[in-house]
């Protein structure tokens, strides 16, 4: 074993060793600093030698199963590799991958790691002009898709800087057929090796307030990086672990690619045509998955269902995207007896703040900052404060964050931006505790002032969530004559439940006896929330169409007004 090698494995190993003592784990951590290091080549292929364990088991919504060991995703992706460097990609290259959950993706990604060519992840949800973005801002290269979605990238090739190499991973005419790789050699050897601060990874956030950015990530921000997102989860070796995520978006990475396969995990994935909370609870039992991560949007679904009624498996429970509801928590504990465990990351990081296995919860909170990550909170002076900015503190001792991106890679003036002081600024709002617990407030463009008073719209919409009717919410300011803003929520119904004066009124006097007078709901809109195409939901849409709205507000055809509706 190589020592850039060892020096990784040694931190991950000290992870393993204290994965209940998040204490200790924070104490003693630091980065593994390496010199040269290619997580594909040295880290999977390692574990991979002679390792008949399932590396990627994949079952479809007819049943139909497909299982790839380590051994057989080694040997793929160095065939993958050889077959690409043979059409001419090379090392910087960028090469956009659209895919769904199917074997070539993770052929493809350890592929072109191990080259150094840089990739591009894309959900198959992207317009025309998104995909013209991602040819102008990322450069391409190469793009592998499926025949299905080739006629997308018809007409682009002029958008990007030169030649573009088009793959098909189930033949398209004109387009190179992925099945020719299979003739290629199955061992690889690199022409130089890499360093850890090359680029790895391009992703165009989700834009839930503008357009998106470009982040760059390196072969360290996330192959190292995320051993913190692998003591988050609690992974361990020999674990069978669904994240319910699709492929182009950094969760996809962080919990379907880099910290399964860091810990030795099984990725499992379940490729459903549509979401059904019984078949998903069905399948946990079936396939004996022992570590779930999923959505909030995924986690109100499933309790839905009575839960009691399934004995799973599963060890681990975790939530990410956005904050999760304490009522959604507690139902699930109730049911099974485990908790759902928070957490906070972005595409720029890895995971910064947990809730690890083995630590009291706070019912609300986030957690406390992970092993790796000096979290401090700012205030809009950039001074440290109990409410502030959430900030990852640059000159830390142990070394700087290693789950950090290099820079927004067309913005160096964004860059610096977030990059200020000595530390980098996520953008989102917390409050700390006493005891270090550290609770999610809001994007700092979406808290808001009503009465001279700060409302967190996730605090309203985590006690909106509770109503039995409630299905989603997006809380936002809507404009006054004499307090300048209230609070108004937008809600999505559970099913059997009509978007009448009734609900309305069921739902504002629930809040009414549950928050503050200054944080009361004053406002209620049946509606259908906005969405970024990864889920996120985007109260900048809905903020703007409050704001353009004319004084005195006319009510909408589903919308209601407190006063209105006093008994």
């Amino acid at each position: 074993m190589n020592p850039d090698l060892a020096s990784y494995r040694a931190a991950r190993d000290f992870l393993f060793q204290h994965r209940t003592d998040q204490d200790t784990a924070c104490a003693g951590f630091r980065w593994p600093q390496l010199t040269h290091f290619n997580w594909a080549l040295d880290h999977f292929d390692d574990l991979a030698r002679d390792n008949p364990r399932a590396a990627l088991w994949i079952v479809g919504d007819d049943g139909a199963q497909t299982q790839v060991s380590y051994a057989q995703m080694s040997a793929r992706s160095s065939q993958v590799a050889n077959w690409l460097e043979g059409l001419g990609v090379a090392r910087g290259d960028r090469v956009l991958l659209m895919l769904g959950n199917e074997v070539p993706l993770w052929e493809l990604m350890l592929a072109c790691i191990k080259i150094g060519a840089v990739l591009i992840p894309a959900t198959q949800l992207l317009s025309r002009d998104d995909l013209i973005d991602r040819f102008e801002r990322g450069r391409v290269r190469a793009v592998v898709t499926t025949a299905a979605h080739a006629p997308k990238f018809e007409g682009l090739d002029h958008h990007a800087p030169g030649p573009v190499l088009h793959i098909a991973v189930d033949g398209a005419p004109g387009w190179t057929d992925y099945a020719q790789a299979a003739a290629a050699p199955a061992t690889y050897t690199p022409k130089v090796p890499t360093r850890p601060d090359e680029p790895l990874l391009l992703y165009f956030t989700s834009g839930t307030t503008a357009k998106p950015k470009l982040v760059e990530h390196t072969h360290a921000s996330y192959p190292v990086g995320h051993l913190s997102t692998m003591y988050w989860i609690g992974l361990q070796p020999g674990d069978v672990h669904w994240n319910i995520s699709s492929p182009g978006w950094a969760k996809h990475a962080w919990s379907c690619f880099f910290a399964p396969w860091i810990a030795g995990a099984t990725i499992f994935i379940f490729n459903y045509n549509r979401f059904d909370a019984k078949r998903v609870l069905d399948t946990l039992v079936a396939k004996q998955v022992t570590t779930l991560c999923a959505p909030p949007t995924v986690w109100r679904m499933l309790i839905q269902e009575r839960l009691g009624g399934w004995t799973v498996p599963l060890r681990e429970l975790i939530s990410a995207g956005e904050p999760l509801n304490p009522e959604v928590i507690e139902q699930v504990r109730t049911a099974w007896g485990l908790t759902i465990r928070d957490g906070f990351g972005q595409t720029e990081t890895s995971a910064q703040i947990g809730n690890p296995p083995g630590q009291a919860i706070q019912f609300g909170s986030m957690g406390r900052p992970l092993p790796g990550f000096k979290v401090v909170l700012l205030d809009p002076d950039d001074r440290p404060a109990q409410e502030g900015e959430i900030s990852l503190q640059l000159d830390a001792s142990g070394g700087l964050p290693a789950g950090l991106m290099a820079r927004y890679a067309d913005s160096p003036e964004k860059t610096a931006e977030v990059k200020r002081a000595g530390h980098y600024h996520t953008g989102d709002v917390a409050q700390r505790d006493a005891g270090g617990y550290i609770t999610y407030v809001g994007r700092a463009d979406d808290v808001f002032k009503a009465s001279d008073y700060r409302i967190s719209p996730f605090e309203l919409e985590s006690v909106l969530i509770e109503h039995p009717a409630v299905a989603e919410a997006a809380v936002v300011p809507s404009p006054d004559a004499l307090k300048l803003a209230v609070p108004k929520a937008f809600v999505t119904l559970t099913a059997g439940h009509a978007p009448d004066a009734a609900t309305a009124r069921s739902i504002l006097v629930f809040c009414r006896d549950k928050l503050a007078a200054y944080k009361r709901v004053r406002r209620l809109e049946f509606a259908e929330l906005p969405k970024t195409i990864s889920g996120k939901i985007r109260r900048v849409e809905l903020r703007r169409q409050e704001e353009a709205r004319a004084m005195p507000p006319v009510r909408g055809a589903s919308e209601y007004f407190e006063e209105d509706l006093k008994a």
